[in-house]
């Protein structure tokens, strides 16, 4: 039986934190969980994440489709984008291993779709889970809204859904993957907007690399039960740096998340000794705006000292948000500049208050002064303007006056390339006033 999901059977895995697997081993192990898997006849739904995660889906897919052969009846692939943009043919190819527009020559007989989460016609709706549970599966946190469930018909209208995707540790569940890939990768709003404001009210800087069944995975897993379809999960664990997985696991979308996790825990979390006044998130391409972009801040988050700066270092980004305009009027904000000032904000979509305080980090608000302090600041460094970044209630830096040279000799700067998978983490906690108790 699992550890976390009690009664259950633990998943099938391959690898391990001390180990790269190579090809092979991973196509067969891909091909022997993938032998007795019922589908033969059946019309399957793959789900895979979009190019905001790294990992080597092209691969991966590529050995699925082999092992599967002509055993489903029919296939289709869709990008659980959550409210990302939807990604173009160039944009698919990169990510699934095809020429531009030419996915079906590369899979035979298979359909790919975005998650087209704009258009009502997506979803199915599952019905509600009444507030009273919510209140249960929340710790208490939300007791006075039912939360609607509609998730992208797709993975309703099907006999098999299978999940193809990372598990890392993330900012609003605790370590991304499984379900999530259901909710909020497929899902409407209102599942979105609940689950991310439980995790602001929670704290990222609490919540994000925690590992266990969350306030926020309880409600994912919730509305994931009310898909009827059955669910599977080939979970991976890619070395920080690289397109090689180190771990596999296949099975129950809820047990071989949790497999994965275990093992996320060791190979995804950096363990520092001393906090840093300066750091520098040197964000990859991939990230195209500062929504996707941010997971450069709330990864270094626990290690900045307290009054220090992250610099989110994106030459090549232009925008803060283009889906989500509402963002540039609210700006960035502490958890409590929006809960002591509930009446104003309520009616805002939650995941935008949740996103713009994941951005800030821990602080304070006094409602009587109208004073908001943040434990450390948050500058952009981008193609974004400084009048525009002012907007956003955020901090500009001028990409080109960073001296990397100089900055690399201060024993209190860290410089992250590549940042936004890899947890920093401080050994000793009580260097920083981290303790969000104190921010309650």
């Amino acid at each position: 039986m699992t550890q976390l999901y009690p009664g259950m059977t633990p998943a099938a895995s391959v690898g391990g934190a001390d180990k790269v697997l190579d090809h092979d081993e991973e196509r067969d192990f891909i091909e022997a969980q993938l032998a007795d898997f019922d589908v033969d006849g059946k019309r399957l739904t793959i789900v895979i994440p979009d190019g905001t995660r790294h990992a080597p889906v092209a691969r991966i897919l590529g050995f699925v489709r082999d092992a599967l052969k002509d055993r489903p009846k029919d296939v289709r692939v869709v990008i659980a984008a959550g409210t990302h943009a939807a990604m173009d043919d160039d944009a698919i190819a990169s990510l699934t291993g095809c020429e531009p527009g030419k996915f079906s020559e590369t899979y035979p007989g298979w359909q790919i779709f975005n998650h087209e989460w704009w258009d009502e016609n997506t979803f199915a709706n599952l019905g509600a889970i009444d507030r009273k549970e919510i209140g249960e599966l929340s710790g208490g946190r939300l007791t006075d809204r039912d939360m609607h469930v509609i998730v992208n018909k797709m993975v309703v209208d099907t006999d098999v859904n299978l999940v193809i995707g990372p598990v890392l540790p993330h900012e609003v569940v605790g370590i991304s993957g499984g379900n999530k890939y259901f909710f909020p990768g497929l899902s409407g709003h209102d599942v979105i907007d609940m689950s991310h404001w439980v995790g602001a009210l929670i704290t990222c800087y609490e919540m994000i690399g925690s590992f266990g069944v969350t306030p926020v995975r309880k409600m994912i897993d919730a509305a994931a039960d009310m898909i009827p379809a059955p669910k599977y999960l080939i979970g991976m664990i890619v070395k920080p740096g690289t397109l090689d997985n180190q771990f596999l696991s296949f099975g129950d979308s809820k047990t071989a998340w949790e497999a994965c996790a275990e093992v996320s825990q060791k190979v995804h979390i950096k363990w520092c000794d001393k906090p840093y006044n300066l750091i520098v998130s040197m964000m990859p391409e991939m990230y195209e705006d500062f929504w996707t972009a941010a997971k450069g801040f709330y990864k270094l988050e626990p290690v900045c000292a307290d009054g220090g700066k992250v610099i989110l270092y994106a030459p090549h980004i232009c925008s803060v948000a283009d889906m989500h305009p509402g963002l540039r009027k609210i700006g960035y904000h502490n958890r409590d500049y929006f809960v002591k000032q509930w009446d104003k904000f309520r009616d805002h979509p939650w995941g935008e208050l949740a996103h713009s305080t994941h951005v800030t980090g821990l602080g304070t608000y006094d409602p009587e002064t109208g004073e908001e302090e943040n434990r450390i600041t948050c500058a952009f460094a981008s193609k974004i303007p400084p009048e525009e970044c002012a907007i956003y209630n955020k901090e500009y830096v001028d990409p080109d006056s960073l001296d990397f040279d100089e900055l690399e000799k201060d024993p209190d700067v860290l410089i992250v390339h590549n940042a936004g998978e890899l947890l920093h983490r401080l050994k000793d906690p009580s260097q920083i006033s981290g303790d969000p108790e104190l921010y309650k």
